[in-house]
């Protein structure tokens, strides 16, 4: 056992032995390090304005990427580099390139949100090479600018995308060897255990080290990308332990292609999941650039989406809807299961004491099927969806329905499929008179709630248009659902 989190700060080495399991990182370079460039803006996640960059080992290289320092824990750092806006600064204490660009272009007005924006762009200008401008308002989705406009923002970072980083005025390129080799020397230490007063955090030093600590801590709190877990903490003022973090585990973060499908480890974020899915399944990649922003993807998991159970959790409706598989696993072995039995009740899901979420396999659609997922919120990024649906449709050569798989989220109290809609469609013409009789089933399959995201009334009706619009985009959408397509 080691009892300290060690990982490196801007140049420094840090080691502690006094972690809360629930101490942000953002409150640790603030109040404990006086690094006062990183801001609170929302204390969860969707502004920007703590972004910092944090650097991994991957596959024997070194990673950075950006993310919310003010739902990030200290306990999820251990053998990390953590970047903060601070070490961006010159030798002689000149402006980054990145901040030049922004003062060029005009793209700071009051100053509060200008950090966390430099670190968006220094993680995007660190890993594409002239990004478009498509790449660059993907980088920037997680950070809220309220008084000058993203335009400047935008040009600065196609200004800066001309000039490549080097050792002459980039700090990560002139250390980055030493930095690896530190970070190889803290990955050698085994399973972490700090205790402080009445609450613990452990670090598994491997799957099977987690696997036993879980059967000795059946209610342990799973932290992997924090990305809900932060807010318990930052808005709940939740206490929670002991918290055993997974983020750093490997062997949860294989994606393994295969003819048939791609299973994914429950530790791999959703940016990593879009790189694996949606060249294969592209309505499913459309739908992960609509997860939160950079930062919550670069966080967020595939597995603990599922783990946590939410009615409003994106990743389910459309991985049941496809037919995904679920894998858990504990001291006893692994355990298999239809992902959409997983979800029992509100949160209540299929998970022995001891079992964690270890991976889940994702077929892919058939070449004579059809298959899409839409999520309605109030604005286009960065929102909580109010319903999610899923299709997948398979016609015979006739144009009769002989198989479909409708998820919805956001209309019960889990994820859940509208089996009564189903069966009044499969066996039918695909037809607009086929959908019109089936759409009141979806009465019988949902009793929606009223909330601030969306009335009862609300989701019912969309859940049903929805359905109508995915049968008319399969025929040949009018362009007026084409230019909806773009906005919904």
């Amino acid at each position: 056992m080691n009892d300290s989190i060690r990982f490196i700060l801007n140049g420094e080495d840090i080691a502690l032995t006094d972690v809360r399991p629930t101490e942000t990182l953002l409150d640790f370079l603030r109040l404990k390090r006086r690094l006062t460039g990183t801001k609170e803006g929302c204390a969860e996640g969707d502004c920007g304005a703590c972004t910092v960059l944090v650097g991994r080992l991957a596959d024997g290289k070194l990673a950075y990427e950006s993310v919310n320092a003010c739902i990030r824990f200290i306990g999820s750092l251990h053998a990390t580099h953590v970047v903060t806006v601070e070490h961006l600064a010159g030798r002689d204490g000149a402006l980054h390139p990145v901040q030049q660009a922004l003062v060029d272009c005009h793209g700071s007005q009051c100053g509060f949100c200008t950090p966390g924006f430099v670190m968006s762009l220094y993680g995007l200008w660190l890993a594409k090479e002239k990004p478009s401008r498509q790449e660059i308002e993907k980088a920037l989705q997680g950070n809220l600018c309220r008084c000058t406009g993203y335009e400047p923002i935008v040009k600065a970072a196609e200004q800066v995308s001309m000039m490549r980083p080097s050792t002459l005025f980039d700090p990560l390129q002139r250390t980055r060897s030493e930095i690896v080799a530190r970070l190889w020397a803290m990955q050698a230490s085994g399973t972490i255990s700090i205790t402080n007063g009445e609450d613990r955090l452990i670090v598994p030093a491997s799957m099977e080290a987690l696997a036993g600590i879980l059967s000795q801590e059946p209610d342990a709190t799973i932290v992997a990308g924090a990305t809900d877990v932060g807010l318990w903490v930052t808005k709940q003022m939740r206490k929670l332990s002991p918290v055993v973090f997974i983020s750093h585990l490997s062997e949860l973060q294989s994606v393994t292609e295969g003819e048939g499908g791609v299973t994914i480890g429950a530790g791999v974020s959703y940016t990593k999941a879009f790189e694996a899915i949606s060249k294969k399944i592209p309505a499913l990649g459309r739908l992960i650039d609509r997860i939160g922003g950079e930062q919550v993807r670069n966080m967020g998991t595939i597995g603990g989406n599922i783990a946590n159970g939410s009615p409003i959790g994106d990743s389910p409706p459309p991985l049941i809807a496809l037919g995904a598989t679920l894998t858990l696993r504990s001291l006893q072995g692994q355990r298999r299961m239809p992902l959409e039995d997983f979800f029992i009740a509100y949160g209540k899901q299929d998970r022995k004491p001891g079992e964690f979420v270890e991976s889940v396999f994702v077929p892919y659609p058939a070449a004579i099927s059809r298959f899409a997922a839409y999520k309605i919120t109030k604005r286009r990024d960065e929102d909580i969806t109010a319903v999610l649906g899923a299709f997948l449709l398979t016609l015979d050569d006739a144009e009769m329905i002989t198989d479909i798989r409708i998820a919805f989220g956001g209309m019960a109290a889990t994820p859940k499929r509208a089996r009564r809609v189903e069966a009044e469609l499969i066996g039918k013409p695909w037809t607009e008179a086929t959908i019109e009789a089936a759409r009141p089933a979806f009465d019988a399959d949902y009793q929606p709630l009223t909330d601030w995201r969306a009335t009862a009334e609300y989701r019912q009706l969309t859940a049903k248009n929805l359905l109508t619009r995915f049968y008319l985009e399969t025929v040949g959408a009018p362009a007026e659902l084409k230019r909806f397509e773009e906005v919904a």
